[in-house]
């Protein structure tokens, strides 16, 4: 399970409405509105992977 970056609703990518790339991440989306939003702004909705977060201090 994964969240919507947009609207922050569990999402299973199996069954996503769509998924988008950026900076080398996949995102899964709830519904179609979620990733016209997320593809207009991507910088305003990715946030840094928890893992890459990790190696900084």
């Amino acid at each position: 399970m994964t969240q919507d970056p947009v609207c922050g609703m569990d999402v299973q990518p199996e069954q996503a409405a769509g998924q988008s790339e950026f900076q080398g991440r996949t995102f899964y989306f709830c519904c179609p509105t979620c990733k016209e939003k997320f593809d207009k702004e991507p910088e305003r909705y990715a946030k840094p992977s928890q893992s890459a977060m990790a190696g900084k201090s």
